[in-house]
């Protein structure tokens, strides 16, 4: 039930964050809407822990904020780069070690890797992940840890 009620406020909010009309027939329809998915994926029983981790509710939005911070920072340097020209770029492939407990921790992780710009994720085995990075600084960066320290902060 918890996973319902959670789904069912995310939606409110997605919907209302993104409509920015709040007349009351739009509300109304929002409610429909609201019910009725909350309703067809208890009825399906696709709602879990896994789906929908509870869990990362209240550390996930610090993280996003730290991590969109770093996309800013990464943005730069690679415009930096660009700028440069190719004396500037000292591609290498490296391996990280995934810290993280789980396997949405561990796909969090990767994800964030490749979100943030001069970095790809290219492989995934087991708690390795084999990143490609456009500049040394890029991967020292990566194997500081920082960003592997936070997703498992995330985690719990």
């Amino acid at each position: 039930m918890r996973h319902v009620l959670a789904l069912s406020a995310t939606l409110s909010f997605f919907w209302l964050v993104n409509s920015g009309h709040y007349t009351p027939l739009l509300l109304f329809f929002m409610v429909v809407s609201v019910l009725s998915v909350a309703a067809l994926c208890h009825y399906m029983d696709v709602l879990d822990g896994e789906s929908q981790p509870l869990n990362l509710t209240f550390t996930l939005p610090g993280y996003l904020l730290w991590l969109f911070r770093e996309v800013i920072l990464a943005n730069i340097a690679v415009a930096r780069c660009v700028w440069l020209g190719t004396s500037s770029i000292s591609p290498c492939v490296i391996t990280v070690t995934a810290n993280q407990k789980s396997d949405l921790g561990i796909v969090i992780y990767a994800n964030s890797i490749t979100l943030t710009p001069g970095t790809v994720s290219i492989d995934l085995n087991e708690n390795h992940i084999v990143v490609h990075a456009l500049t040394g600084e890029a991967a020292a960066d990566l194997l500081g840890g920082e960003m592997d320290r936070r997703v498992c902060r995330v985690e719990g």
